[in-house]
């Protein structure tokens, strides 16, 4: 297939991007770099990768790339609570608007798989696993972009969409701000840290298992399509003191401990139901313990101390 990818360079993209270009698709990635990132490298020996630096936001851009693709996959976003309070007009523009110009200039016959957040179902309700039709309460400027433009995807009749738990795992284009990735390299070089309001739970998924869901979405389009996915481990919907638990099994030094006071920004508290993947055949092949390993080992090489001699 002809794939275009938008922000094909970030987190996600960087192991999507080589795992379709091994499967022998045809890769176009957008992306406008933003983070100074060379996580694409390893993909130019492949003759049928293309890369455009730009903006996804750039219709003038998107038109004849859109036009030659049989699928596009929307990854391009500001991701994050922080990063989207510090810009919201860009998260708008790019999260949303974007999107909606690529729902507007494709064709029918088009396929567009969209990553979303599971972070739209907000606080859910205690003890009930929140499903595909649970409600939608987005708590941040994040959440609510992404929310919309889910709508605007499935509005479509050829298209899904992936509601990501929290990713986490090793990438080219590493992000050390999402959760598990964040506590796991604080139990590696800290040995510590303060949770605030810890009870509160999330799902998780493995960054590997993500671009297996893409490959099981696209092998599988005709039947899925029209469709939002919970994406997420089934055996994870744990709080934040359950998976510093998890770690401690493979940093016995690492302490953690629960702030008296202060709150966490981020708000979201729920447990997810993935039975809607898990029915189209779809299985996950990364638990938590098998990432924790990872990411161990990768922190033994990352170490983000640039203005430090030791």
């Amino acid at each position: 297939m002809n794939i275009l990818i938008t922000g094909g360079a970030g987190y996600i993209g960087s192991i999507l991007t080589p795992t379709l270009l091994a499967q022998g698709h045809h890769v176009t990635v957008v992306d406008n770099f933003l983070f100074r990132q060379n996580s694409l490298m390893d993909c130019c020996h492949y003759p049928h990768f293309q890369v455009v630096r730009g903006d996804s936001r750039d219709e003038g851009l998107m038109k004849p790339l859109i036009a030659k693709a049989d699928l596009i996959i929307p990854l391009a976003a500001l991701v994050g609570v922080p990063l989207c309070n510090q810009d919201q007009i860009g998260t708008t523009t790019t999260n949303f608007e974007a999107v909606a110009m690529l729902c507007r200039v494709a064709s029918p016959a088009q396929r567009i798989i969209m990553p979303v957040t599971n972070s739209g179902y907000g606080i859910g309700e205690k003890g009930k696993f929140c499903t595909e039709d649970s409600p939608l309460r987005p708590l941040s400027t994040y959440g609510i972009t992404k929310v919309k433009a889910e709508e605007a995807v499935l509005q479509r009749e050829n298209s899904l969409s992936f509601r990501l738990a929290t990713v986490f795992g090793l990438a080219p284009r590493m992000r050390l701000d999402l959760l598990v990735n964040d506590f796991v390299y604080r139990a590696v070089h800290d040995r510590a840290v303060l949770i605030f309001e810890g009870h509160f739970k999330r799902n998780y998924i493995h960054i590997r298992d993500v671009a297996r869901a893409f490959q099981h979405g696209i092998e599988n389009f005709e039947t899925m399509r029209g469709r939002a996915y919970n994406a997420g481990l089934e055996e994870a919907n744990l709080s934040k003191l359950e998976l510093c638990a998890v770690i401690k099994k493979h940093l016995p030094k690492f302490v953690y401990v629960e702030a008296p006071i202060g709150e966490d920004p981020d708000k979201r508290d729920y447990i997810v139901s993935n039975a809607r993947l898990l029915g189209t055949g779809f299985q996950t092949e990364w638990g938590l313990d098998r990432g924790i390993v990872e990411l161990i080992k990768g922190f033994t090489i990352l170490r983000n101390t640039i203005y430090g001699n030791v």
